[in-house]
């Protein structure tokens, strides 16, 4: 089985060194390392923690990003499995002198997509209500569609224009990176509904993740009051990284596309799609949370490194 790599930024993935900085959960990634998916009790039962202590570790974890976690039946009722995502984790100190001038980055409201086509079920919200009617493709036009902090669909993408500031600068790019908080898409919710999730960049394939589900055991960390339990509350916060090695997701490569290769010097825009690949395995629909809903108060962010 291939070995993950995980590069944390002490600075940028604050909440990651802050999961690492217990010698219990360090233990606990270590144990679902060695055996491999373990319910809560079965974790508690290795560890000689109490079953509270160990589920308190253990959101810690799944919040950090660090592990991932599905729900099963089990004999009486249902059960949390637990399994590590990360054989490795290597926390790296760069260089941040002038990191003002050498660091630009943009945040792009999720709602302001300037090409899309989506098939339902599909829809738009702000943080107060829906925007015009449910699966009904022609909302992704409404002009409210700016409001939007949490869009869904089941098959196709979204398209954002970012302004790209190494043309007007002419300045070489080391490595540019795009973050948003996404998750599966089915009626209602499923932890175990896995969906590939692709982007591309100037019309290129960059790579794709995996969600596992679409994540409504809980509410949201910033999902509003009046959102339905019923619906998606939060997804997982993934970063894709493009340098010159390669692209990668949280420091895992997924991708042999480069900055080069990716030709981000040529266009007066970077264009960033994300969506459902007419050809992927698990075309499991995707939610993309902005600000003011999930468990991250962003939308999508790109970086760029000089």
């Amino acid at each position: 089985m291939e070995t993950k790599l995980l590069t944390v930024d002490p600075i940028k993935d604050v909440e990651v060194v802050q999961a690492l900085g217990s010698a219990t959960r360090i233990e606990i990634l270590n144990l679902l390392r060695l055996k491999g998916p373990l319910n809560v009790n079965e974790i508690a039962a290795h560890m000689g923690l109490p079953q509270s202590t160990t589920a308190t570790n253990l959101k810690s974890l799944e919040k950090a990003g660090l592990i991932q976690t599905h729900t099963m039946k089990a004999s009486k009722g249902n059960q949390k499995i637990c399994s590590s995502i990360y054989g490795e984790i290597l926390i790296r100190f760069d260089d941040r002198t002038n990191l003002s001038n050498d660091v630009v980055s943009v945040s792009m409201p999720i709602g302001l997509f300037t090409e899309f086509e989506v098939e339902a079920p599909c829809g738009l919200c702000s943080v107060n209500n829906v925007i015009g009617m449910l699966d009904v493709q022609e909302v992704f036009l409404d002009p409210q569609r700016m409001q939007a902090a949490l869009l869904w669909f089941t098959r196709g993408y979204v398209e954002y224009k970012f302004p790209n500031n190494a043309k007007v600068s002419g300045r070489p790019i080391r490595k540019i990176e795009f973050s948003a908080e996404l998750s599966s898409e089915t009626p209602a919710t499923n932890a175990n509904w896995p969906s590939d999730i692709s982007i591309w960049i100037n019309g290129i394939k960059a790579g794709y993740w995996t969600s596992p589900g679409d994540f409504g055991d809980r509410r949201g960390m910033y999902s509003p009051s009046w959102w339905k339990l019923s619906g998606s509350q939060y997804g997982k916060l993934k970063t894709w990284s493009i340098d010159e090695r390669g692209t990668w997701i949280d420091g895992a490569m997924v991708s042999t596309q480069t900055i080069t290769s990716l030709g981000i010097p040529d266009h007066h825009s970077i264009r960033f799609r994300i969506g459902i690949d007419e050809k992927a395995e698990n075309p499991g629909g995707l939610n993309i949370f902005g600000k003011g809903f999930g468990d991250f108060d962003q939308d999508i962010v790109m970086t760029i490194y000089f």
